[in-house]
């Protein structure tokens, strides 16, 4: 158990995701698969063709989730998973400090509401956290947070409904909150300090969510 900020964080989930994943890890190169399918068919044999790639490489329909998810669910993942990737274990920043410093540096900060790269930071990409299913829900994954990880948004884009076997990427071990706080108590101190901030309703509802969570 982890403890910060006087608020403890159970990782024991961690290691239940961990087997689930493990347990669903493909042995079995599916190019082999091909091979033996390809094989049947110069045989003239399509139904048996058609039966090796049904039982080892089945056709699953794949479509987005188009989840969201509320800041005091994001936040609470975020404080339990340390603020890192946990597929590539870089570091991240609360979402709402990245907005504030775009606040005070628009020009040298530059945040885009549709995420454009060409007329935002390259932060948001980089550095922004999100929710990844860690199996996704297209390929049979819950949506529950037991299946949630923190990753960057970059990250994200690039797992998208892939599983981790696919992508031969692992879990990663949470971070530590006493190493690294992705800037939310900076966050929390900074609007205490600057009440203007809240008039950015975005900036306001992260602020109460980072509250709750924190116990202030």
């Amino acid at each position: 158990m982890t403890r910060t900020c006087g608020i403890p964080f159970e990782h024991t989930e961690d290691n239940a995701l961990q087997a689930s994943v493990e347990q669903r890890t493909m042995i079995f190169d599916q190019s082999e698969t091909i091979k033996q399918a390809c094989a049947q068919i110069t045989l003239g044999d399509l139904p048996r063709a058609g039966e090796i790639i049904s039982q080892n490489y089945p056709f699953t329909p794949v479509t987005k989730s188009g989840r969201t998810y509320t800041p005091r669910q994001m936040t609470k993942v975020f404080m339990r998973d340390g603020f890192i990737d946990r597929y590539k274990g870089t570091r991240l920043v609360y979402p709402p400090a990245l907005r504030v410093i775009s606040k005070y540096l628009p020009e040298i900060f530059p945040f885009h509401k549709n995420g454009r790269m060409d007329l935002g930071h390259v932060a948001y990409w980089e550095l922004f956290p999100t929710i990844d299913h860690v199996i996704p829900v297209s390929r049979a994954g819950i949506d529950a947070e037991e299946n949630w990880v923190c990753c960057s948004m970059l990250t994200n884009g690039i797992k998208s409904n892939w599983t981790l076997e696919q992508l031969q990427w692992k879990l990663l071990s949470p971070g530590d909150l006493t190493d690294w706080d992705g800037m939310i108590n900076w966050f929390v101190q900074q609007v205490k300090a600057d009440e203007s901030l809240l008039l950015d309703g975005y900036i306001k509802n992260w602020f109460g969510a980072a509250k709750e969570i924190l116990n202030l």
